[in-house]
Parts: C-alpha cells; sequence; structure tokens
C-alpha cells in the first residue's frame, strides 16, 4: 500500500498563516521574542504550521489511515460551504485556530494537534532537530506539538536561549516556588508549568534591584522640578546626552562642540519640549524650553549638516567634516555634554534643564571591570570603530558600566540565594548543576541565575550609549533597533532605578512573563553548541531549519555585545 502524502505536499492555508505570523509582530506579553533579542527570529504561527503539516498526513488522501481521517472529519466545521466540507477542509480551519497566537497554549487545541501526529507517525512521532536554531522558533514550536525537540547552533548567545526556551522550563514543570516570601497556603496550589520558576525569577529579580540601588543608588540622585511642574525632587528617567568634538575653528582654542541630530525633546502635540544652546562667546549652556519653538526646522536639525558625520560648529557655525570628527574619535577626544533631563512627573514626562551637579554625580562613576573584546570588523553593521570606539566596553559610559557591572555580580549572588532556598523547600543537595544535567536545587539555582542574566542583557540593551531617545514618543530607541550597531551622536542614559522603560524591574518582568507562557514539552529536548557540517548523530530525526543565508545579517559580531556579560555573568553556570 502506498504511503499518503503530507498535508505540506499537497495544500496549505497560507493565508491565515500568513495573518497569524503578521499579527506577531505587535505581540509583547509572553511572546519569546522577548526573553533574549535575537535577529531575524521566525514568526510561531508559521513554524507551529510546517512542522504540524509535514507530520500529518493529507486526509483527502486515499491512503490515509482511516482512523486518522475520521478524526479530521470530526472536527469543528467553520466556514465551509457544503460541497467543500471534506475532512482537508475540516482540518484546514483546525489549522487556522491551531496557528492563532492566543492558542499557543491552549491545550484542548494542542492535545487535538498532537494526537493527529501520532495517528499519523503510528503513535511514535520523530523529534525534530534544527541545526542551525537561532532563536529558537523551531525548537520551541516542536515541543509545543510535544514532539522532542534538538537544537543546536555555532553561537553561544543563541544555543543559551534555546536551552532557556527548550531545555530548562521542563526539568522544573509543576515546582512551587522556593523564595521565602511565598506562604505555604501558596506553596499548596497546583503551580502549573514554569509559574514556579517565573515567580522565583520576579522574587529573586527584585532582590536584585534593590541590593543594587543599596550599592549604586547613589550615583543616580533625583532631579528637582521647577515650580511650573509642581517643584519638590522627582525620579530622573533619563539623561540626554551629546557627544562633543573639538571645534575645527583654530580661533576656539580646542573649545569642546555639541554634535546634535535634533534639539527636540517631546514632539507631542500640548506637550512639546526642545533644547535651546545659549551661547556666551567661546561657551554655552543647554536650557529646556517648552510650547512650540520659533524655528521648528533649526530645532530638528540640530547642529547636523547632513547625513552622516556632517556638522556645524555651534560657536562659529564653521562646518565640522566627517574626517575631522573620526580623527578626534580615533585619538581618543570624543566628549559628552549633558543636554537635558527627563524626569517622572506627576501628569507624565518633565523636562529638566541639565546643572552641574547632574554631571558630577555621572562623572563619579568609576567601573571596576569595563569588557574589552574588539567589535568585529564588518562595516556595514558596525559604524563605532569608524570614530575610535573600538570595544564593546567603549558603548557604555561609566555610569552604565557600573550599573552592568553590579547587576552581573548579584546575579551570582541571587544563584546562591536561590540554591538555598531551594534546598530549604526540600530539594535534595545533589551539587549537580544544570549545565551537567542536573535537576535539584544547584540546578534549580542555576536556572534561576540564567533567566536574570537576560534581563541583565536587556539591561545592557537599553543601558548603552547607543540607546537615543524618540521625540515623537518620549521613549528609549534600545541600541539595536535594527542589525546593526550604528553611531549616536546624541544618546539616552537610562535609569535603572526608575519606573519606566529602561527600569531593571520591567526587564525581570519580561523574562518572567515569557518563562510563565513557556509550554511543558519533553524532558528529553535539549541545545548544544555544534557545527551542523560536522553533524554525526546516528539518530534519525524531522530535520526542520531556516538555513544560513550567507553574511547577510554578521550575527556572530552582533551577538558579541551579549556575550561579553553574559561570560561575565554565567561563567561559574556554563
Amino acid at each position: 500500500m502506498s504511503e499518503a502524502k503530507k498535508l505540506i505536499e499537497v495544500a496549505l492555508p497560507l493565508e491565515a498563516i500568513n495573518a497569524a505570523s503578521a499579527r506577531e509582530k505587535s505581540i509583547r506579553h509572553g511572546h519569546p521574542s522577548t526573553l533574549h533579542l535575537w535577529w531575524a527570529r521566525r514568526p510561531l504561527a508559521a513554524a507551529r504550521a510546517v512542522l504540524f503539516t509535514s507530520l500529518v498526513d493529507d486526509p483527502d488522501d486515499p491512503n490515509a489511515p482511516e482512523e486518522y481521517v475520521e478524526a479530521c472529519r470530526a472536527l469543528p466545521r467553520a466556514h465551509y460551504a457544503e460541497g467543500q466540507d471534506t475532512p482537508r477542509a475540516r482540518l484546514f480551519d483546525f489549522i487556522e485556530q491551531l496557528v492563532k497566537w492566543e492558542n499557543s497554549n491552549d491545550e484542548p487545541t494542542l492535545d487535538t494537534a498532537r494526537r493527529l501526529i501520532r495517528m499519523c507517525t503510528g503513535d511514535d512521532p520523530p523529534p525534530v532537530y534544527d541545526p542551525f536554531a537561532g532563536g529558537g522558533t523551531i525548537p520551541l514550536e516542536a515541543q509545543r506539538l510535544g514532539l522532542e525537540a534538538h537544537a543546536s547552533d555555532l553561537n553561544p548567545v543563541a544555543v543559551l536561549i534555546n536551552k532557556a526556551m527548550i531545555e530548562i522550563p521542563p526539568k522544573f514543570a509543576g515546582r512551587p516556588p522556593v523564595n521565602p516570601a511565598v506562604s505555604q497556603d501558596l506553596i499548596a496550589r497546583e503551580w502549573k508549568g514554569a509559574r514556579g520558576l517565573a515567580e522565583d525569577v520576579r522574587y529573586y529579580g527584585q532582590w536584585m534591584r534593590d541590593e543594587a540601588y543599596r550599592r549604586i543608588g547613589h550615583l543616580y540622585p533625583k532631579v528637582r522640578l521647577p515650580e511650573s511642574e509642581g517643584g519638590g525632587e522627582a525620579t530622573v528617567i533619563a539623561w540626554l546626552w551629546a557627544r562633543t568634538v573639538r571645534s575645527p575653528n583654530p580661533g576656539l582654542q580646542g573649545a569642546q562642540v555639541p554634535l546634535v541630530s535634533s534639539f527636540w525633546l517631546s514632539k507631542k502635540k500640548g506637550h512639546e519640549a526642545w533644547v535651546e544652546p545659549v551661547v556666551d562667546g567661546t561657551n554655552y549652556v543647554f536650557e529646556v524650553r517648552r510650547g512650540s519653538p520659533p524655528d521648528p526646522a533649526w530645532v530638528s536639525g540640530g547642529t547636523k549638516l547632513s547625513r552622516g558625520a556632517h556638522f556645524r560648529c555651534l560657536l562659529s557655525g564653521v562646518p565640522i567634516e566627517p574626517e575631522h570628527v573620526k580623527a578626534e574619535g580615533r585619538a581618543g577626544r570624543l566628549g559628552q555634554r549633558l543636554m537635558a533631563v527627563v524626569a517622572e512627573g506627576a501628569r507624565g514626562r518633565v523636562y529638566v534643564s541639565p546643572t552641574p551637579e547632574m554631571e558630577t554625580a555621572a562623572n563619579r562613576a568609576e567601573p571596576e571591570w569595563r569588557p574589552d573584546a574588539v567589535i568585529g570588523g564588518d562595516r556595514r553593521a558596525l559604524w563605532t570603530p569608524l570614530y575610535g570606539l573600538n570595544t564593546f566596553g567603549d558603548l557604555f559610559t561609566d555610569r552604565q558600566l557600573v550599573a552592568l557591572n553590579t547587576f552581573s555580580d548579584l546575579v551570582d549572588e541571587a544563584r546562591e540565594k536561590a540554591r538555598v532556598d531551594a534546598i530549604g523547600a526540600g530539594m535534595p543537595d545533589d551539587g549537580v548543576g544544570i549545565a551537567d544535567g542536573g535537576a535539584e536545587a544547584q540546578a534549580y539555582a542555576d536556572a534561576v541565575a540564567t533567566y536574570l542574566a537576560f534581563a541583565v542583557d536587556k539591561g545592557a540593551n537599553l543601558w548603552s550609549a547607543i540607546t537615543s531617545w524618540m521625540n515623537d514618543r518620549g521613549a528609549f530607541r534600545e541600541t539595536f533597533a535594527r542589525q546593526a550597531i550604528p553611531m549616536v551622536w546624541d544618546f539616552a542614559e537610562a535609569n535603572p532605578f526608575s519606573r519606566s522603560g529602561g527600569s531593571f524591574d520591567l526587564f525581570v518582568e519580561r523574562v518572567a512573563d515569557t518563562v510563565e507562557h513557556f509550554v511543558m514539552g519533553t524532558v528529553g529536548s535539549f541545545a548544544e553548541l555544534a557545527d551542523a557540517a560536522l553533524l554525526n548523530t546516528g539518530t534519525s530525526y524531522v530535520c526542520a531549519t531556516d538555513p544560513p543565508y550567507y553574511d547577510n545579517i554578521g550575527y556572530a559580531d552582533l551577538s558579541d555585545f551579549f556575550y561579553v556579560w553574559l561570560r561575565r555573568t554565567l561563567r561559574s553556570v556554563y
């Protein structure tokens, strides 16, 4: 008897799959993309559909198993007319529901999908292997469909992301949290999936935030608001800085002048704010103004003359050529000047003029360590070395480095606290870590530390001197707003202890929320560092992958931005 064709060989409900895939771009709450940044992630809906339809038969094929055909015929009927009501049409209706984001963790829908797969695979579905796993979409969706998922990649950051998605959560499925803040009646309740693990990530993340504030909070003082904004003190959301170079005008005797792409702070209607540089001879100060500026075009242009590093001297008006800016940067003479401060007001964002005291607070920071790894050589995507910012440490201010060092160190301290608490909660103290296949107290603490390290990586993405301020939204534009590390002239320094977009609290919550939404798959799933060209597993797999496409995106060079922090934070775990 001939084998039935797989559904993917015959037809797919492409319109529904495409719509579900496109919709994912606007979803953040619990989506795996919020766990850790990775470039060119593939849509969950597309991967789910491709895997499912590669494993189930076309139910209209005469060679399809009768039990399976009847199961498809029994699926709910949707919008097909009487003459179109075939098993395949009903299966299409089911796939339209299967790929929807709302049904990603819907157990009845997933159980049906798993049952149909088993019917078409002799009740023994094969494992799925992705040798170029990247952001982990395919292994995650394989696991969601009840399949054993194996992932590998040459990139250690990608491997760790995959471990955090498919390997770690099933180890601790159904376990209650171990932190001492959870009462006994809560421990006794059902902790479905990875909810207990997510709760501990929140708890130890909050401990990290509080301990970090105790150690370095003095570097992040509050700002006094003007009387027109209610007066008193407010927490800073961001410090907005402009890079500076020596003026090319020899008559100014090396005065440092700002490189500003725009003087706008807020373009929101009714809440306009902008910076006016007030020049006095060879000196200048920045003053925040509110309302519509007299010359909006001048405010929009800043001191920029055109694309790239073409500027004008604020003091003399002479052009500043790109080669002058590059030479200043390579000589280590790029400076920075505080332009404005964004604070948390009673009615939203408040923009405040800078003071010398504010700059002094930032300059007090003295980092003990800075990543000295050299930024890669691909100048299509990595621009900062052209201007003398050659190492990853050069991409951060001293205060940002102090913050990242502090939170990085606290991950290891939180890991030890979690280990002690896990033992106190009854987990065996076998001393076997997560990297060695453990599943008890030490491994649990390692798992918590892994997710907290991801929160620190989110900090690196928002706490760099490549982060900018979006004056149309009043929010941060992260370092990796695109698949590159660009050169940013006026940058936004976030406050890790605020209640806004750059806060560590928010990063922890996003990571924990994603962990909480992971579906619990097969414990046998794993991710490993491996070269696909040397693959020799000796095992039969369904190989599903999005293969590499030469160097269109320089994953290796880009991911080093995170690797330097992960190596510092998790070197005792992996």
